[in-house]
């Protein structure tokens, strides 16, 4: 941590960097933003979230919002949910979409890669059973699809279910008629990942960061 990060800024801010590896001038972008999204309250509410105009037509709106309430996103993570989070949740939230380093070792890369697939893993995980099941999965697409007029509710569940076959195709190699496929677990979720380039899909640019639009 160079000399201005020691000396500079609240000091809040020291743990927080040690903690999530943001410097101190993006926990201050961050903070600008949270104290613009709670209008200088001293927590954040889903309500909050749910005003965000960009959110509003978003198809997932309903799980990225509750990822910032989950307490598994934490570090370090535990289970259950808050009704309601602070400005340092806020920040650890956001610290899994902090691009990595080009100096990062690829031992570092792969941990950091595994932390933004259990992120995602975990969104569409909602009841925390370490699954994501055939019930969880159509909600998701569904959602996904709900914007399109050319698909109905009933050709959603459809391709919901066809795409969990596909997957346990994948993950589970051939399944006799009566076997049950419980669900994508997380080992599945990165077997299926594996060519998914997350580092670059999954970041926040702080360069090009408005405190305006940060998190949409």
């Amino acid at each position: 941590m160079g000399i201005w990060q020691s000396l500079s800024g609240p000091p809040e801010y020291r743990q927080l960097a040690e903690k999530t590896g943001f410097t101190y001038e993006q926990i201050g972008v961050l903070h600008n933003r949270f104290k613009h999204l709670s209008h200088n309250e001293d927590t954040l509410r889903r309500e909050h979230f749910y005003a965000i105009h960009d959110l509003a037509w978003n198809p997932i709106r309903a799980q990225i919002i509750e990822a910032f309430f989950d307490r598994r996103n934490l570090i370090p993570p535990e289970e259950g949910s808050l009704e309601e989070i602070h400005l340092e949740e806020f920040v650890v939230v956001m610290s899994h979409f902090k691009p990595p380093s080009l100096s990062m070792t690829d031992e570092e890369r792969d941990s950091v890669r595994r932390e933004k697939l259990r992120f995602l893993f975990n969104m569409h995980d909602s009841d925390n059973d370490g699954t994501i099941t055939l019930a969880e999965y159509r909600h998701v697409v569904e959602e996904l699809l709900s914007r399109s007029v050319h698909i109905s509710k009933e050709m959603a569940v459809s391709i919901a279910d066809a795409a969990m076959l596909e997957v346990a195709g994948i993950t589970m190699g051939h399944m006799e008629p009566d076997e049950f496929y419980e669900g994508i677990t997380f080992e599945h979720f990165l077997k299926l990942l594996n060519s998914f380039e997350i580092e670059a899909k999954m970041n926040v640019r702080f360069l090009n960061m408005n405190p305006s639009t940060v998190c949409y």
